[in-house]
């Protein structure tokens, strides 16, 4: 590769050139911004640079190194990630099949709900009491229904009684608690996937609309033909905000699911013990386990992050 480049006048410029050029276009305000990016991003990184070499590290290596420095080559392992991996593989597949329902259900009901409280046009007084009860849910805490939540599932819905015909086909009764967990989430989601969706639809063109009704179209179809296709960039918001939410969560699946040894414990459950014994911390199992835990949310971020961007800038 060649470390010169055309000039405006036929000729050529060095990288020394090139790099003198830029020095001199730089003024002491970029050169202050650059600074303090690059201390910004070593405070975010130093962490995870650490937790990550030290997945790597045997026993004896994390007691002998820094815990930023990397393992040399006595010290180096892989063993702690099979271990986590064979570990948490099943709870990975329990998270995903609450976490992926609850995210897309929450969601696409807070669109429909927040399509219902801006487009059509019905009494503005009575969109403020029912948007002020829906958003309430925001401010609920969850330790507050901790309790309440636990009498619902166990004395008046009773998942495991009503389904049985489910768990007679041979699939363990623990599975209830993936269902209460869905339900769970969906229930606490709704709010806060209304208020953004609302945000967002009150900046779409009311012309737009407008022309659509007086050519004929339903609040139904104005909803699947224009709202619907216009919204991925807040899905992309909603779908990211609640998919990391409801994976991240241990407090309802402490009380749902209760136990690590349950089938149907969920990754966060495991995690928790991971790498915890009488003789101390696993601390390199844990590293791992928590870095192989949070594969699922990051692949998120990265599959939806330009519609992400997209969302947040509207």
């Amino acid at each position: 590769m060649s470390d010169t480049e055309p000039r405006t006048d036929g000729g050529t410029m060095t990288t020394t050139a090139r790099l003198r050029r830029t020095l001199d276009q730089t003024t002491v305000e970029d050169a202050g911004l650059y600074v303090v990016l690059i201390f910004a991003a070593a405070f975010y990184l130093v962490p995870i640079e650490s937790g990550l070499v030290t997945s790597f590290k045997t026993g004896t290596a994390i007691i002998e190194t820094a815990p930023f420095a990397p393992p040399g080559a006595s010290g180096l392992t892989f063993e702690k990630w099979q271990a986590a991996i064979d570990a948490l593989l099943r709870g990975m597949g329990n998270s995903l099949l609450y976490a992926v329902p609850a995210t897309v259900i929450s969601a696409f009901v807070g669109s429909v709900t927040a399509y219902g409280l801006t487009i059509p046009t019905w009494k503005q007084s009575y969109k403020a009491v029912v948007l002020m009860l829906i958003i309430a849910g925001i401010f609920i805490p969850y330790q507050a229904v901790l309790v309440p939540l636990t009498q619902f599932w166990s004395q008046w819905v009773q998942l495991t009684q009503t389904l049985s015909f489910v768990w007679a086909l041979g699939v363990p009764d623990d599975y209830a608690g993936i269902i209460e967990l869905v339900i769970t989430h969906v229930a606490y989601g709704i709010p806060i996937c209304t208020l953004l969706f609302r945000t967002y639809y009150k900046t779409m063109s009311d012309e737009m609309i407008e022309s659509a009704r007086l050519d004929g179209a339903t609040l139904r179809r104005v909803y699947r033909r224009i709202v619907l296709p216009l919204s991925g960039p807040m899905f992309a918001v909603v779908l990211i905000y609640q998919f990391t939410q409801i994976w991240n969560d241990l407090l309802f699946t402490l009380v749902l699911v209760s136990t690590e040894s349950s089938p149907a414990a969920p990754v966060v459950l495991i995690l928790a013990g991971l790498g915890t014994s009488l003789e101390g911390q696993d601390f390199a199992l844990r590293m791992a386990g928590a870095f192989f835990a949070a594969l699922p949310t990051l692949a998120v971020y990265i599959f939806f992050g330009e519609e992400f961007a997209e969302g947040v800038a509207a």
